[in-house]
């Protein structure tokens, strides 16, 4: 299908350089947030600098991460359903990509929520770890998309 001559019509080029931006955004945001996680770990609990870290991970996620995850499925879902991609291979693992992301993105909310309650479960290794993650699963969802190998 041409994806041109999908619902979207004229809007497609737009609502593709739209979700690209907010998928920017989102990626930024994981890559963000686990980082910040390691600097508050090296806070005591309760001090001036552990409730400033807790502000920045709180707006982290409020004001980036949270609005980019939602333009990003709505607009990423559009454009899909726009190219029929629903039956395509390589959508599906991309779309498992995109929920182990979102899912990542809540395992990120809730451990910020252990932090600004003083407890400290993961390591810094796990931690400088798991900051990885978005920047593996970004990699293979562009080969995903641009190379369509299924």
């Amino acid at each position: 299908m041409n994806e041109m001559s999908g619902f979207l019509g004229a809007a497609y080029p737009w609502v593709k350089a739209a979700h690209v931006t907010f998928v920017i955004y989102w990626i930024a945001g994981l890559l963000l947030l686990p980082r910040f996680y390691v600097y508050h770990h090296e806070t005591s609990a309760g001090s001036a600098e552990d409730r400033a870290w807790i502000e920045r991970e709180r707006r982290t996620r409020t004001i980036i991460l949270s609005p980019a995850l939602i333009a990003v499925w709505l607009l990423g879902l559009l454009l899909a359903l726009n190219v029929g991609a629903f039956s395509e291979g390589w959508f599906h693992a991309k779309l498992a990509l995109v929920i182990g992301l979102s899912a990542y993105q809540g395992w990120l909310g809730s451990y910020g929520k252990q932090l600004a309650a003083g407890k400290r479960s993961a390591s810094d290794k796990t931690l400088r770890m798991m900051n990885e993650i978005p920047g593996i699963v970004a990699a293979l969802v562009v080969v995903l998309v641009i190379v369509r190998p299924f």
